[in-house]
């Protein structure tokens, strides 16, 4: 049951301890060992009639070797005990044959988690996942499909897929570290292609994703995906200029990533970040907060420890726009002489905020922060484009709706947004209260005013 679940077994742990043991037998001073395991079942289906099936079993052992002042790592898929041997004595002549690394350690153990022994303390596995047939993953993708009932109105094509999964982690060290993660995940997406008149196309997208089945919305999204594709039917060039920018809840984590990943120490310590050297300083709006919450329970993205071991916490990224948190695993505190933290945000949270000159609403979803904000652009989409992580310079493409006086006038697309990403969260106007829990950003709708776009 254990094999056919995706869970790992006692067998395997085992097996990942006596990697350990060995590995410090053949001289090693210091060791970590993560075994991972995964199970991924996929349902694809095209224009209601099923498409493809596609079935996953992926199992990983990786080791981390401290040996003589150096350090490597080696990953192996073959979990035999017999086998073992050879691959740690191959790892560790390997590790003794490159440059000493003083910088490279195991994270103090004072520091890592000690509330993950059974991998389910945080609600995200699901018990009614092994039970789960063929037939019931057929049938809920099978339902989920709406092209009969929209095939007339212009809806070319739809292209679904359900599919679940478990993740199974199991981390230990010669520190004494012993944690371990499972998390089962279902999720269903769809893509809606439609045509106008005139035989022009428009795709539209929406999924959701939870993991606990009870939860998945899955009848909504054919739905979604549907209206939004016929939403851009007819998209008309606007003149380029400054507008007021509001990002759906789809797409403002995309804004946000670029400063999570500023604030990392290997980005810090190359002076390849635009907030470097900004720890403790106010360089965002004084309303803005991002706060890491991994501890969540039953919600996507949290987690108890790092890649490390090391415990997550709640913890103060930007508060009052002043930066808390550096991101910092052991290898970069011990390379820049700065205390380690974790290795990077887990679950970042933006909660809702509005400029001292605008009057909080009640609502603050999508709608509440386009009427709030009157005219401006609506970006749905980003459509490629990049940021300078050492100047955060930005240029996206994006598509999305013109809007006045809080409502839609008609779609654009081909346009480009501009600028620098301190001068963008600088002009923050509005975050919401609508972010999408289905991921592991917690990011709502955003409002930026004076943002440049360009036809």
């Amino acid at each position: 049951m254990e094999e056919i679940t995706g869970m790992l077994s006692e067998n395997e742990i085992r097996t990942a301890e006596l990697c350990l043991e060995k590995a410090l037998e053949l001289g090693a001073e210091k060791v970590r060992v993560t075994l991972n395991k995964s199970l991924m079942e996929l349902f694809g289906i095209l224009n209601g009639e099923l498409d493809k099936v596609n079935h996953c079993l992926d199992r990983s052992l990786s080791v981390c070797l401290f040996v003589d002042g150096k350090y490597g790592t080696f990953s192996t898929n073959r979990l035999v005990e017999n086998e073992l041997d050879n691959f740690l004595r191959k790892s560790v002549a390997t590790v003794r044959m490159l440059a000493e690394d003083p910088c490279r350690d195991l994270p103090d153990s004072g520091r890592t988690a000690k509330n993950a022994l059974t991998g389910k303390e945080l609600g995200l596995y699901d018990p009614s996942y092994p039970a789960l047939t063929s037939d019931e993953r057929l049938k809920m993708a099978l339902d989920a499909s709406i092209f009969k009932k929209h095939e007339a109105e212009g809806l070319i094509s739809e292209e679904g897929e359900y599919s679940d999964s478990i993740f199974d982690t199991f981390l230990l060290d010669s520190n004494g570290l012993r944690c371990r993660h499972i998390e089962t995940s279902f999720e269903y997406g769809v893509e809606m292609t439609v045509k106008d008149p005139e035989g022009n196309r428009f795709s539209g997208y929406w999924w959701d994703s939870t993991p606990r089945l009870a939860e998945l919305k899955i009848g909504d999204c054919g739905e979604t995906a549907f209206q939004r594709a016929m939403a851009q039917i007819d998209p008309r060039k606007v003149p380029s200029g400054k507008y007021t920018l509001v990002v759906d809840s789809e797409n403002s984590s995309r804004l946000v990533t670029p400063l999570t990943s500023a604030l990392g120490a290997f980005a810090l310590q190359q002076k390849n970040s635009f907030l470097l050297d900004s720890l403790g300083k106010k360089v965002f709006p004084e309303w803005l907060d991002l706060i890491d919450m991994p501890h969540a329970k039953g919600q996507t993205g949290s987690r108890l420890f790092d890649s490390e071991g090391v415990a997550t916490k709640e913890t103060p990224v930007i508060e009052k726009g002043i930066v808390k948190e550096y991101f910092v695993n052991t290898y970069m505190s011990n390379k820049m002489g700065i205390a380690p933290t974790v290795e990077d945000v887990t679950r970042p949270v933006i909660p809702p905020c509005v400029s001292p000159e605008l009057v909080k609403p009640e609502n603050m979803d999508r709608q509440a922060i386009m009427d709030l904000v009157k005219d401006g652009i609506l970006v749905t989409g980003f459509n490629g484009g990049n940021s300078n992580s050492a100047t955060g310079d930005f240029s996206f493409g994006v598509e999305g709706f013109l809007f006045k006086d809080g409502r839609v006038v008609h779609p654009v697309r081909e346009m480009l947004i501009t600028g620098n990403l301190l001068t963008l969260w600088n002009n923050l106007l509005a975050a919401g209260d609508d972010a999408r829990m289905c991921k592991s950003k917690v990011i709502p709708t955003l409002a930026f005013m004076d943002v440049d776009f360009s036809a």
